[in-house]
């Protein structure tokens, strides 16, 4: 039973079914476990140029910090545009723990224009990164927080948009990643 002060969240775990929410042309996108800016460079057969709009510290939505056990509430929060051909096609946040960027993996604090896909799926890396993921889907509409930043930051934010978002681990640390599809690409 939920409590009355609790909302619910509008989520929906790819695993368990929640895929065939999505229409039919936005499931692949969805529910594909490697790296999206490979998918979208061939796909769109034009490489993937990487807008920063936003790399701080900053305290993280509720609903974000669950991944976290609720135990973290400040993060490094990267938000980027992805372009293609200069058009922006996916606009994405990751929550970056502060101590997921320490040690071994302080290339994650030094990323730049490089998309996080380059250090998430690198060689050796990738089948560990990949290990223990937990992906979710949703429909985003106005009221949604990754909405409202996604549109401070891009304010030709489409109201509907499918986002997905996973937790990848990056040598046994978390990091979250989420990101908004601001138009459906090309089926490949």
């Amino acid at each position: 039973m939920l409590h009355r002060n609790r909302l619910r969240s509008v989520w929906n775990r790819v695993g368990s079914g929640g895929i065939h929410l999505a229409p039919r042309q936005w499931q692949t996108w969805l529910s594909d476990t490697g790296s999206l800016t490979r998918k979208l460079e061939v796909a769109f057969e034009s490489r993937i140029e990487v807008q920063v709009l936003a790399d701080r510290l900053q305290t993280i939505h509720s609903d974000e910090s669950r991944f976290f056990h609720g135990r973290t509430k400040r993060c490094r929060v990267r938000e980027v545009l992805l372009l293609i051909n200069q058009e922006p096609v996916v606009i994405a946040r990751s929550i970056i723990p502060i101590l997921t960027a320490s040690g071994s993996n302080h290339t994650i604090l030094k990323l730049g224009k490089k998309p996080l896909g380059a250090v998430l799926f690198q060689g050796r890396n990738r089948n560990r990164n990949r290990l223990r993921t937990h992906r979710e889907i949703t429909q985003l509409d106005r009221r949604h927080p990754l909405w409202k930043d996604g549109q401070r930051r891009y304010p030709e934010m489409p109201t509907g948009a499918w986002a997905r978002r996973t937790l990848y681990h990056l040598k046994g640390h978390p990091l979250l990643v989420n990101e908004v599809f601001l138009t459906l690409p090309p089926a490949n």
